[in-house]
């Protein structure tokens, strides 16, 4: 009997030295004298399988030869991404994620995008807001507010720190519309006032998007308009303002993260150009990690 015990417990102990070694090697700081690749299990972590951003870094791995060295992206979500990357930022460890800017965690965290030699994914971008076909003619007073709609990535990031931290998105916007009334007067000066009309936003359930979208939303709801918002996919996002069936987005980020959406239904909506400019998008690392700058420096270091 004692025989089959120590059996037993030596069987257990094979099974449990893998999965300790495991543990201690993905909490382990980042190492400068080390190669990346290992520390990091050659993953990059990303966010939704259909963000822009995804398709842009898989170019990436091709364009880098980073697919060659068994480098891979890994989907998850924005919630698992920067809650990832919490865990890896309060231990210094070494960690490389999508990302994009106005973003929250730029504000909460100090990281950098890697250079990006052989430009995959392009310049700055702009947020631009887009509305459907027609809304001008039915629903001036809209119309005008959202396309006066504009502000900065520090503006957006308060917003979006305060929804990181628990608040209800739309206490978050009323909070922003409170502090900034100069600012919410320049979209809406000399804008008629109306009474119950309904209006019907989408938005890609980005938190960069969800603070906008909310903030813009209460804004028309202060002068007069039934807003209702919807979270969708991008696809469906750009679908619902050409089809008609929603009024507007705040969440195409342009030139490159919406470009395929932008083309396909191109003719079918109005683009009222940029609610935010200076935007970004790439691949992300925090500050502590300095050997890594570039995207070359995946492989090379």
């Amino acid at each position: 009997m004692k025989n089959k015990k120590l059996i037993g417990l030596s069987l257990l102990l094979i099974l449990l030295i893998p999965i300790i070694a495991s543990c201690s090697s993905q909490t382990a700081p980042y190492n400068s004298k080390e190669k990346l690749g290992p520390q990091v299990n050659y993953t990059i972590t990303g966010v939704d399988a259909g963000a822009g951003v995804m398709a842009s870094t898989q170019t990436a791995l091709k364009s880098y030869g980073l697919e060659k060295q068994k480098w891979q992206l890994q989907p998850s979500s924005t919630a698992a991404m920067t809650s990832t990357l919490d865990k890896a930022y309060k231990n210094k460890q070494p960690i490389v994620i999508t990302g994009w800017q106005p973003h929250w965690m730029f504000t909460k965290y100090k990281l950098k995008f890697l250079k990006d030699p052989k430009n995959v994914f392009g310049q700055a971008e702009h947020i631009d807001t887009v509305v459907r076909k027609g809304l001008k003619k039915d629903k001036p007073e809209a119309y005008e507010i959202l396309d006066n709609f504009h502000w900065n990535a520090k503006q957006m990031s308060s917003v979006m720190l305060k929804v990181n931290g628990g608040m209800d998105p739309n206490k978050a916007a009323k909070q922003w519309i409170k502090k900034n009334p100069k600012m919410v007067n320049e979209w809406t000066k000399g804008v008629k006032k109306v009474h119950g009309d309904k209006l019907k936003l989408t938005y890609v359930a980005w938190d960069s998007e969800i603070a906008s979208t909310n903030v813009i939303a209460q804004v028309l709801r202060n002068q007069g308009y039934k807003v209702t918002i919807q979270s969708m996919e991008m696809q469906p996002v750009w679908a619902s303002i050409a089809t008609g069936a929603a009024d507007a987005q705040v969440s195409a980020w342009l030139p490159k993260t919406a470009a395929k959406f932008a083309k396909d239904y191109k003719g079918q909506y109005e683009d009222l150009g940029p609610s935010l400019k200076g935007a970004k998008v790439g691949i992300v690392v925090p500050q502590y990690m300095h050997k890594i700058n570039t995207i070359d420096d995946l492989k090379n270091k």
